[in-house]
């Protein structure tokens, strides 16, 4: 297997290579040596080692991300900035690298492009870091996941052998976050071990997207089911003129009618690629017809739990040759192809965010106004989370003298401070008891019918 992204690490780019660019601006190699040297320097200084890296904007991440890596440094990756995020991992990190202070008491080092050094050499790291990304855990406490410099490696790799013969001299643009693996990979390491221009920005409306198609022959989109599912509508549903050369999903399954709906926009349907922060990519698709097995990367093994049907993986991404046991439920089709059955455990996917039910539950019942909460995942109209209160007295006392609709605004406002504002239920009930047995079925259909008419 080439060692595609420590190859990259090692020399840094040529420098013509461009690496990033947006409506105004543009980098290129020279220029972005300079800025890693710069922070490669500075963090040399520091004896910290482990460092929070938050930024929107993908090139000076890209730099954080580069000069933290030469560096030696351990490098967290929050899934978000919400303050109760930050809070919870105040004591994962020593230092801030970020466009703007997250938070006091600790070391801040600023991302800016005015950082650099002048005719500067790529740094050297005789040893490499590692990235630290948190998710959420079975027991509803964020769960570090350590990423090694060889294990990314791997995937770059491999994506790069898979998929680069798609992908003919083209600049990638993204609609999701470089702070969760998805992006990370696609956006931010596979480009440029590949030297694939990025936009630095993130496209957040139709529009952005039609006009750097129109700008780019050859465009790559990395984008979600969410995102990806809702583009039809925003481009009326007709052929496009031009459309990019390949467009990837991924966070959850695209149904097969968002899949048909893309491909008459865009020619052909997205490949959807299948994996998880733990695990990394396992697999991908492109949906012919509806329920299309899932293809294993030629570089995994796979097999079926012979007692609860859980995927088993083998895979270079791991930090370990043995099987790894999933937590979602596959059947077997053919020889490395498999159909997803569904999720083992309470960790669901919102708007292609990974969110844990019981973190969620445990945060609404640490709220004053919350005696028991319990949540599901509703599928109509579309999927979203209803959330069933059982009230304290002083809950109760506020729901009979200012309403429904405060009481919902009072623990949004709670969930805000762990969870992203399009995550939140949408759905609220306020029932005087919630039933539990030990399988939680009872719960689940009582559940059910609390939000079967609105």
């Amino acid at each position: 297997m080439t060692e595609l992204l420590k190859t990259w690490l090692s020399h840094g780019p040529s420098s013509q290579q461009l690496i990033s660019f947006n409506h105004h601006d543009i980098v290129i190699g020279s220029a972005f040596t300079g800025q890693v040297a710069a922070l490669h320097q500075a963090l040399s200084e520091h004896k910290a080692t482990r460092w929070l890296l938050a930024c929107d904007s993908s090139d000076l991440f890209a730099v954080g991300l580069c000069a933290g890596l030469l560096a030696g440094k351990q490098l967290i990756l929050p899934g978000n900035t919400q303050a109760g995020t930050l809070s919870e991992l105040t004591h994962e990190f020593d230092g801030i690298l970020s466009d703007t202070c997250l938070c006091e008491g600790k070391v801040f080092l600023p991302l800016k492009k005015e950082l650099h050094l002048s005719d500067a050499t790529w740094p050297h790291g005789e040893k490499l870091g590692e990235l630290i990304l948190f998710t959420s855990g079975s027991s509803g406490q964020p769960k570090a996941i350590t990423k090694t410099i060889d294990q990314l490696d791997a995937e770059v790799s491999v994506l790069e052998q898979t998929f680069a013969a798609h992908l003919p001299q083209c600049s990638v643009i993204s609609t999701v976050s470089h702070q969760h693996i998805y992006g990370l990979l696609f956006k931010i390491l596979w480009p440029l071990a590949a030297s694939r221009p990025f936009l630095s920005d993130l496209v957040e409306y139709p529009e952005t997207l039609t006009y750097y198609t129109n700008l780019f022959p050859n465009l790559c989109l990395i984008s979600s089911p969410a995102q990806l599912s809702r583009l039809p509508e925003a481009l009326e549903n007709q052929p496009q003129y031009r459309s990019p050369s390949l467009v990837f999903s991924s966070g959850g399954p695209l149904s097969h009618q968002a899949a048909i709906d893309i491909a008459h926009c865009y020619g052909k349907p997205p490949i959807e690629v299948f994996g998880s922060t733990e695990t990394g990519g396992i697999a991908y698709r492109r949906q012919s017809i509806e329920n299309q097995p899932w293809r294993a990367f030629s570089s995994h093994q796979i097999k079926q739990d012979e007692h609860d049907g859980a995927l088993l993986l083998k895979s270079p991404y791991l930090d370990s040759a043995d099987w790894l046991k999933c937590d979602d439920k596959i059947s077997i089709t053919s020889a490395g192809e498999f159909v997803l059955q569904g999720r083992l455990d309470r960790i669901v996917k919102i708007e292609e965010k990974r969110i844990c039910l019981v973190q969620m539950e445990a945060l609404l019942e640490r709220h004053p106004l919350v005696s028991q909460a319990a949540l599901l995942v509703l599928k109509q109209p579309r999927v979203q989370l209803g959330a069933a209160i059982v009230l304290s007295e002083l809950g109760q006392q506020m729901l009979a003298d200012e309403g429904k609709l405060s009481v919902n605004n009072l623990l949004k406002t709670h969930l805000l401070t762990q969870f992203e504002r399009v995550t939140l239920p949408r759905r609220w009930r306020y029932p005087e008891t919630l039933t539990i047995n030990t399988q939680g079925k009872r719960l689940y259909q009582e559940l059910k019918e609390l939000f079967r008419h609105d």
